[in-house]
């Protein structure tokens, strides 16, 4: 695993003097299709379809007026040039060709004020567009050759308002089996996928990393749930025998196929692949490639050998996130990686059977979703003109919320604009050229059932939601990240039901939320009443429930525009006796989608009181009273940063700090404590329910001491 970085680069090659068209007597015609996918108060997103209906074309120019002053701000897949509310739009390298009925694509944001009506009028190369063929091009320009890589999407920033509802997506029940070739279909077909996480991955075998082993009724389960493939992860390297032949444990090798033939049976699509291989030995490549090349044809010749007539529905991927050492940096790591991709793919396909159509799955270095990653693995798609691949990425999310670090505590604006830059980086560098993308792996890197308190629940919910339908409107297929936190393996129940639900809903569909899951309210006093803003997400408010109970319109609630308010009656009724920690939960109801569950939760201001220790162990007495802990600030008397993460004031939770509920403290680490110097660290905790406490610490040699002043 590992978090991807938001790299949004327009590539702008070309120039309208650097315009292909057609010859002057070829034939031409046209049709655009303009559509706005997303509208907010002063800007919007708009996709502008281009069929060629003439003859075939080398380079193109699309030109239109906006009738109501509108601007573009910024463009993909497409140059833009504006003269008043005139926009020019031009071919990247990579789209320049148009053939007789083929369709092309860009999108922009763009700027409005009091009307955003579309245009009715485009021209192409300096013909109008009317939806049929008419008279003869304009006279040619210079041409430039198309290159394969695309450009890349810029981020865009969440609506503030509801979005459409999106285009259907392929339904979770089992499609049928596609022919051999139909790539974008198979990855279609596979949607969604769920990964049997630390299991054949686990080095050295199936329960080191704490799984029980995998049985016919767990798949039968995960089946039963809606899930229509199965990521199967394996690492091989403690199973194979020595050079020459490199052998693979019979059992092993036996094992793993007892496990695909379950899931074949099970109905689902299989994937399997080399794993955690790529860091044990596939990473020396580079300095010694006899050897390792020698292994990884020897593995892949004995895996591609034994599933050879199997099923069209079992894929194999290459490698699990690949990476090198000994290179000069990731340019030449991709190049490395394009020649063991490359191998894999020409064996199996040599090995014949049902390997000669089967899906092969390449990933990027590091399984990155960076443009110059993707543009790296979109050159080896163009070099292998292989009809029967797929790409892969993962993605895991902005890294100081996929964490809980440098204040990454909620699902703001960075996570989505990560979110939407990683999506449609592959979708422009791969799915909109017929070349499908499986996201082989997605979650958040610090979600674990055994360390609760990092993600929020209710944030993590919005990740869900907006991770699902951000895949789904682009054509990506998700396999969740499971190493246990999500399915409990041994009770074949979902540990968290309300994730299932949100992660079910969006393979469909969107999912209301709200700015939070939680209301505080006090121990003692006056309540007063709440406010929520919702997040409607294109669905519509249905009203408020307590098991299975409508809460009344007007005396328990009122809502304005988005705005959800709980009256004081209804949450002084809801908070009961008003013992410290939640007291009710209800559920806010929309028009489709998951129910958004609301805790209302009783508490006052934490406190905490002095402590002595050391740096290998200091726990701070906390009387949290109904409160959580969200994050911690660590500084110097300076004001600087303390501690590890020197870069941000904003610690990592768990490494460096935990709360203990149940002892009533809160723990410092002793990977903290490595790296704060001698001397005064001023502690700053930041409650779920806005509250804060400063604390102070002393620390000489190994011996801390702490207190309030």
């Amino acid at each position: 695993m590992r978090v991807s970085a938001v790299i949004g680069v327009l590539i702008a090659l070309l120039s309208a003097a650097t315009v292909t068209a057609v010859n002057a007597q070829a034939a031409v015609g046209c049709r655009v299709a303009y559509a706005v996918s997303t509208q907010w108060p002063g800007g919007f997103t708009a996709n502008v379809s281009v069929t060629n209906l003439g003859d075939p074309i080398s380079g193109w120019k699309l030109a239109w007026t906006f009738p109501s002053g509108q601007q573009v701000t910024q463009a993909w897949n497409a140059t833009t040039t504006v003269s008043g509310a005139q926009v020019t739009a031009v071919n990247a390298s990579w789209n320049a060709a148009i053939a007789t009925n083929a369709t092309v694509s860009f999108g922009f944001n763009g700027s409005w004020s009091g009307a955003n009506t579309a245009p009715d009028t485009f021209t192409l190369n300096g013909v109008t567009c009317t939806g049929n063929t008419g008279g003869p091009s304009p006279s040619p320009s210079p041409s430039r050759s198309p290159s394969p890589s695309p450009s890349a999407s810029p981020s865009r920033s969440p609506s503030p308002s509801p979005s459409p509802s999106p285009s259907p997506s392929p339904s979770p029940s089992p499609s049928p089996s596609p022919q051999p070739g139909d790539a974008m279909a198979t990855v279609a077909a596979m949607q969604p996928g769920w990964n049997l996480g630390n299991t054949f991955d686990a080095i050295p075998d199936e329960t080191a990393w704490g799984n029980p082993p995998t049985t016919r009724a767990m798949l039968h389960y995960v089946r039963s749930q809606g899930y229509n493939s199965i990521r199967i992860p394996v690492t091989w390297n403690d199973h194979q025998g020595p050079a020459p032949d490199y052998t693979i444990d019979a059992a092993w090798l036996s094992r793993v196929r007892q496990v695909v033939d379950w899931s074949l049976a099970e109905g689902f699509y299989v994937m399997i692949n080399l794993h955690h291989d790529s860091w044990e030995w596939i990473n020396g490549y580079p300095g010694d490639r006899t050897t390792v090349m020698n292994r990884y044809t020897a593995l892949w010749t004995q895996i591609a050998g034994t599933f050879r007539d199997y099923s069209p529905k079992l894929v194999f991927e290459s490698i699990n996130e690949p990476q090198f050492t000994g290179t000069s940096g990731d340019s030449e790591s991709d190049q490395v990686l394009n020649e063991l991709n490359t191998e894999f793919v020409h064996l199996v396909r040599e090995s014949g059977g049902g390997n000669a159509t089967r899906l092969l799955v390449l990933p990027s270095l590091n399984t990155s979703s960076e443009q110059a990653r993707v543009d790296a693995l979109a050159a080896t798609f163009t070099q292998l003109h292989d009809p029967n691949l797929a790409a892969t990425v993962h993605f895991y999310g902005w890294w100081p919320f996929s964490v809980n670090i440098a204040g990454g505590t909620r699902y703001d604006s960075n996570v989505e604009q990560d979110l939407v830059g990683s999506f449609d980086r592959v979708y422009n560098t791969f799915v909109s050229r017929g070349i499908p993308v499986i996201v082989g792996e997605w979650a958040l890197l610090a979600y674990d059932y055994t360390r609760p308190g990092i993600i929020e629940r209710g944030e993590f919910l919005k990740y869900i939601e907006a991770v699902g339908y951000h895949a789904r409107i682009r054509k990506l297929t998700t396999m969740l990240w499971d190493a246990g936190s999500f399915l409990d393996r041994n009770e074949l129940r979902w540990r968290d039901q309300g994730v299932y639900e949100m992660m079910k809903a969006g393979w469909t569909t969107r999912s209301g939320t709200a700015s939070s899951d939680q209301v505080y309210v006090p121990r003692n006093g006056a309540i007063t009443s709440k406010a929520l803003t919702l997040n409607l997400n294109g669905t519509s408010f249905q009203g408020l429930r307590q098991n299975g109970v409508n809460l009344a319109n007007g005396a328990d609630y009122t809502v304005s525009g988005n705005t959800l308010t709980l009256t004081a009656a209804a949450l002084t009724r809801l908070a009961g006796n008003r013992a410290y920690g939640v007291n009710a939960t209800i559920e806010a109801r929309f028009s489709q989608g998951a129910p958004w569950q609301i805790s209302i939760i009783t508490s006052d201001p934490p406190t905490q009181s002095a402590a002595t220790g050391t740096t290998s162990s200091f726990a701070i007495p906390t009387q949290f009273r109904g409160d959580q802990l969200a994050t911690m600030e660590a500084k110097y008397a300076d004001g600087s940063p303390a501690g590890p993460a020197n870069w941000t004031p904003y610690k990592g939770f768990w490494d460096h700090f935990q709360p203990d509920y149940s002892a009533n403290t809160v723990i410092l680490k002793p990977d903290f404590f490595a790296e704060v110097n001698d001397g005064r660290v001023t502690l700053t905790f930041h409650f779920w329910s806005g509250a804060q406490t400063t604390y102070y610490i002393t620390k000489s040699g190994t011996t801390v001491t702490g207190g309030t002043s």
